[in-house]
């Protein structure tokens, strides 16, 4: 069982921040994206009677997504790159799904903007478990999350919202810790158990990919994390853009 509990002063230094939730696992031969690629869904959707048109992508989350954009360098700024495509991204600090410190307009399901959307790209519930738990018994807020079979909670609800106005789903897995002196160690059971249930929920629809970003750091690398070793640095964002454009192609 897990002990590990946030003083009020982490907290605070930790408002703004982001969990990367895992620690790099010893052996990770699995596939990163655990369902199709839904380039068959936007092609289909993007062939108009007069040829094919850009397809329209919107970016939701926290600062896994959000980190590094005042550079230019933040992982929608660099999926766009990948891509050859303009994203809308609406991913921001310390947002969670439950309303926290900021209020509503802190949660993640606020930033959905209902549009004509081809593809939602789309993370999040690492600061629920961080900020609302300290990743310390933390099954209630997991399961207010997303329940063990993919089907109930605040991200199936989002995701199902999404889905119902047509466009596709691809859900980012946070990035790992490298494994060295990273506060957020402690939380990687909780984030294993969530990078699961995500994973059934995935394979409920086949408009939804989950990707993980479990294998993307090697054991003991600190060149995908900031100096924090919880962001992700200009080269960990790339890597994350990457894999992300491998889902949407």
């Amino acid at each position: 069982m897990i002990t590990f509990r946030l003083s009020k002063t982490l907290r605070g230094a930790l408002a703004c921040l982001w969990l990367s939730l895992f620690a790099t696992p010893a052996s990770a031969e699995q596939d990163s994206v655990t369902d199709a690629p839904v380039s068959a869904a936007i092609s289909s959707k993007t062939q108009g009677a007069e040829g094919p048109t850009r397809p329209r992508i919107l970016m939701m989350g926290d600062s896994m997504l959000f980190t590094n954009r005042g550079s230019g360098r933040s992982v929608g700024r660099q999926l766009e790159q990948v891509l050859g495509l303009r994203i809308k991204d609406k991913s921001f600090v310390g947002t969670r799904y439950s309303p926290g410190p900021q209020g509503a307009t802190g949660a993640i399901p606020r930033q959905y903007q209902a549009g004509n959307w081809d593809v939602v790209v789309l993370n999040g519930g690492g600061n629920d478990l961080l900020f609302g738990c300290g990743c310390n018994r933390c099954g209630p807020i997991l399961d207010a999350l997303i329940s063990e079979d993919g089907l109930r909670g605040a991200i199936p609800a989002l995701v199902a919202r999404i889905r119902n106005d047509g466009a596709e789903v691809v859900y980012s897995g946070y990035l790992r810790s490298p494994g060295v002196g990273s506060t957020i160690e402690a939380c990687r059971d909780e984030g294993a158990v969530l990078e699961r249930r995500l994973t059934e929920m995935a394979a409920q629809d086949p408009g939804v990919t989950f990707v993980s970003m479990a294998d993307l750091v090697p054991y003991g690398d600190r060149s995908f994390h900031q100096d924090d070793l919880i962001h992700p640095s200009p080269k960990g964002s790339r890597a994350i853009a990457e894999r992300l454009a491998r889902a949407i192609r």
